[in-house]
């Protein structure tokens, strides 16, 4: 039991053998005593109780996801009859009811042991703002354990629990997890009801999740959302499952004008070695400028949503400002002296650098940033409380602004033998995307999990299947990944399953008219044709008529035999439609098309 992974495969594999939770309980507890830091939990629950819950369990359930499986929450969230502190002992108080997330997480059999650390009321990203002991990094205690979600982070970077929360308003879910080399999951905003959780920034807070994988901070995401009535910032955001990562994914990274590492060669040699990893698995990179997103950032602490933290904290800071951090103090004192128009200036300055960031990313399917531009030591903190703070945001600050979604994954040791990470980053609803392709990338990066010494396991097996309410929706050319109206699909929710081929039975034109240039794709004699390339896309069926709506004739939706003989609903192009078309059916493919009509645009400019 003690070399036990406590990954959620090593633990299901357990359980179906005939392990007992009471075991893997006590497992936990004794490594709590071995790994010995009093600081990573403010309160640990008496073993007893988790045991009593262990037994409560009754005997294995494949069906719950989470059957047997110990967790921590970050102590900013409720756990009904405990105490929640947000790492202030004035503020304590105990809620009656669990939050809505940690009531899902416990429905689907998860066990909770306890409350975790975390920079006072969430502010920070270094760890280290607590009244309470702060935790040691699980990798190096010499460097700060990352925060707020200080403790939820090293908990599972020791592998005492296989999944943790936090919560993230400006990068508390992901900076930690490169701290102590984990996966940092920062969902959509409102995909994880906020119910039960003490605000920092109430329109920018999202619970995060901690774990060793990144198919296990997934799968704990996928068991804890849902769209919570009593939230009024739940949104009801589709949960859609893994799949594989789109053949022409295209990335965005910071161009070489602003990419920041603030000195530290090693990490940036780090990022540029990922980055060629993301190529080798057939992503096309595509470098942007990054000044806007950086303007972005820095609206989180020089404007009105410090004074959105000051919500929370006012009455505190007028009758026992003692009782607040000095660090948080002073952060969030910024926002007295702000006004009602300083908010709406700062608004209207959101709403335009947004716009910006907009026309930057158009044509990307994501991001790929470092999780953070460097490390600093616990001695760093202590010569500069607000500095290493700020730079540490770097990458972070602008994701919640800017409602997009964001994954630390953990890659390949730096040469210094210090934990790798970036963070991937798309649009809101696209998680699944981010998972799916976070955990091949994870896989191509080979590093131990978190500070445990236990091996990556295998990447887990996804079935490219449509989902009882999504359309498997067949596509052979604009609508192809990375091809120009990709983004129909994906605006969508659309989400790759396969790439396939059509039986001989089809021909392939290039249709006149555009730009964008359109392929028709048209059913003739079996034998006649050729096996044309396609992809397979499953898009949510309350989706599909707003997509038939944009596509012309002759262009319409019909049924596809595929080489495998399988059936496929498909775009396919009505006869008459052709007139005028060029035959390319011998290139087989699109995609080869517009590579050499581009070729020959090149060779004649």
């Amino acid at each position: 039991m003690n070399d036990l992974p406590f990954t959620l495969s090593a633990l299901k594999a357990a359980y179906a053998s005939g392990t007992s939770p009471e075991a893997v309980i006590e497992e936990v507890y004794r490594r709590i005593a071995e790994v010995d830091d009093p600081g990573i939990f403010i309160l640990l629950y008496d073993k007893a109780d988790v045991l009593d819950a262990a037994r409560a369990l009754g005997p294995y359930d494949p069906d719950k996801p989470l059957w047997g499986i110990p967790f921590a929450i970050k102590d900013n969230i409720d756990d009904g009859g405990k105490p929640t502190t947000a790492a202030c002992p004035v503020f304590e108080y105990t809620p009656e009811e669990d939050a809505f997330a940690v009531a899902r997480l416990k429905a689907a059999g998860a066990l909770l042991v306890g409350k975790t650390n975390l920079d006072q009321f969430a502010t920070g990203l270094v760890g280290v703002r607590s009244p309470y002991q702060p935790p040691l990094n699980s990798v190096d205690p010499k460097i700060v354990p990352g925060g707020s979600s200080s403790g939820s982070a090293v908990a599972v970077g020791h592998g005492i629990v296989s999944f943790s929360l936090g919560t993230d308003t400006a990068g508390s879910g992901r900076v930690p997890g490169m701290m102590n080399n984990i996966a940092g999951l920062k969902p959509t905003l409102g995909a994880l009801s906020a119910s039960g959780v003490v605000p920092a920034c109430r329109t920018l807070d999202t619970i995060s999740i901690f774990a060793l994988t990144v198919a296990d901070a997934y799968e704990a995401f996928t068991a804890a959302a849902g769209y919570d009535p009593d939230d009024a910032y739940s949104r009801d955001i589709r949960v859609a499952p893994l799949g594989d990562m789109p053949p022409a994914l295209r990335v965005g990274i910071p161009d070489d004008a602003s990419i920041e590492f603030f000195g530290d060669t090693v990490q940036e040699a780090s990022f540029y070695e990922t980055v060629e990893t993301l190529k080798a698995l057939g992503a096309t990179v595509e470098k942007i400028d990054f000044t806007p997103f950086y303007d972005v950032a820095k609206m989180l602490y020089e404007g009105a949503w410090v004074a959105e933290r000051h919500t929370v904290l006012q009455e505190l800071m007028e009758k026992q400002p003692e009782a607040v951090h000095p660090v948080t103090r002073e952060v969030v004192g910024k926002a007295i002296g702000l006004t009602a128009t300083d908010a709406f200036r700062g608004i209207y300055r959101l709403k335009e650098l947004g716009r910006k960031t907009e026309s930057v990313l158009a044509g990307l399917d994501l991001l790929c940033v470092p999780t953070a531009p460097t490390f600093y030591s616990v001695q760093d903190l202590i010569d500069d409380p607000i500095g290493p703070n700020s730079r540490y945001g770097t990458y972070t600050n602008f994701v919640n602004l800017l409602d997009m979604c964001g994954l630390a994954v953990p890659v390949s040791p730096r040469s210094d033998g210090r934990p790798g990470s970036v963070t991937l980053l798309a649009a809101a609803g696209e998680d699944d995307l981010l998972a799916s392709i976070g955990i091949q990338l994870e896989q191509a990066c080979p590093h131990e999990l978190g500070a445990t010494g236990w091996e990556l396991p295998d990447a887990p097996e996804t079935a490219p299947i449509a989902q009882p309410d999504e359309l498997a929706l067949a596509v052979c050319g604009a609508h192809m990944s990375g091809m120009a109206l990709n983004p129909e699909l994906t605006s969508r929710g659309g989400r790759f399953l396969e790439a396939a081929k059509t039986s001989d039975a089809y021909r392939l034109y290039a249709l006149a008219g555009g730009p964008p240039s359109r392929p028709g794709l048209v059913r003739a004699e079996p034998g006649s044709g050729a096996e044309i390339d396609l992809e397979i896309w499953a898009v949510p069926l309350k989706e599909v008529g707003s997509l038939l709506a944009s596509i012309p004739a002759p262009l319409g939706l019909g049924s596809l035999v595929l080489s495998d003989g399988r059936s496929v609903q498909g775009f396919v192009c009505e006869g008459a439609g052709i007139a005028g078309a060029k035959d390319i059916t011998d290139l087989k493919s699109w995609r080869a098309y517009i590579a050499a009509a581009d070729g020959s645009l090149a060779a004649s400019a």
